[in-house]
């Protein structure tokens, strides 16, 4: 099975913890130069240096808060410059939780732009790289509420929707040019959104967190939370040459939990 990223250069956005940090690590295990992609400049600093490297290997990082397209749009300007990028993978923290009910307006187009808006365009500007390399792989870390909706995540759901279809209509447009395009669907997964969705429903109930957490892996058929780096392998086969002839699917990684094909 070809696994080898050896040359092939990966945009990791939300790379500064959890399953971006995963993915960027496998990836790097792969062969690929990564550019992690996060608003902390100085944890990203930090974490450029712990990724596997060989001597061919280079990585880098690049600062930037999705809140604000443009800037980010300047940044990976400046980046494309100094080299092509053949592998991107969309990802950022979801939308607070709560009823959809009581969703501010501003909290369904803040979620748009941070999810949608950016993907789209950091999509529009790396996939010309990809056709001239002849090599492309887009990869959306989103939610399986694509498939089942997750109850008191109202915006979130809505939003991930999006995200799917716009993927699904993407992987269309660009897979004559042999570009790939896949949503990754983590489950409950041992993050930080994680231990603070866990700790509202605990402030909420009553319960203890601990027995919040127990109640959530009983909905699991594995019976446990997932390690960003599960989820951050499946994300590493999906940018490989191994996985050529795969695009326009969810692949959800959650243990067993959700319930539709």
């Amino acid at each position: 099975m070809d696994l080898n990223l050896t040359n092939r250069n990966a945009l990791v956005c939300g790379s500064s913890r959890g399953i971006g940090l995963a993915a960027a690590m496998e990836l790097a295990e792969l062969g690929a130069n990564i550019t992690l992609v996060a608003r902390d400049g100085d944890k990203l600093a930090e974490l450029v240096h712990s990724l596997h490297r060989d001597s061919a290997q280079r990585h880098d990082f690049l600062v930037a808060d999705f809140s604000k397209p443009k800037e980010l749009s300047r940044r990976v300007k400046t980046l494309i410059l100094r080299k092509p990028i053949h592998i991107l993978i969309n990802n950022t923290g979801g939308p607070k939780g709560g009823p959809i009910i009581d969703a501010e307006l501003d909290e369904f187009s803040g979620a748009f732009t941070n999810h949608v808006i950016c993907s789209h365009l950091l999509t529009k500007l790396v996939s010309p790289s990809m056709v001239a390399e002849g090599y492309g792989r887009i990869i959306n870390v989103i939610s399986t509420s694509v498939k089942e909706p997750i109850p008191g995540l109202g915006v979130s759901n809505t939003i991930r929707g999006a995200m799917a279809s716009w993927a699904k209509t993407m992987a269309g447009e660009l897979g004559s040019h042999g570009i790939t395009v896949n949503n990754v669907l983590p489950g409950y997964t041992n993050t930080d959104r994680l231990s603070s969705l866990i700790a509202g429903k605990a402030k909420k109930s009553g319960k203890t967190e601990d027995e919040i957490a127990k109640g959530m892996m009983s909905n699991v058929p594995l019976g446990r939370f997932a390690d960003p780096k599960e989820t951050g392998a499946v994300i590493a086969f999906l940018a490989s040459p191994a996985a050529s002839y795969v695009s326009g699917i969810n692949v959800p990684v959650d243990g067993g939990r959700t319930r539709s094909l």
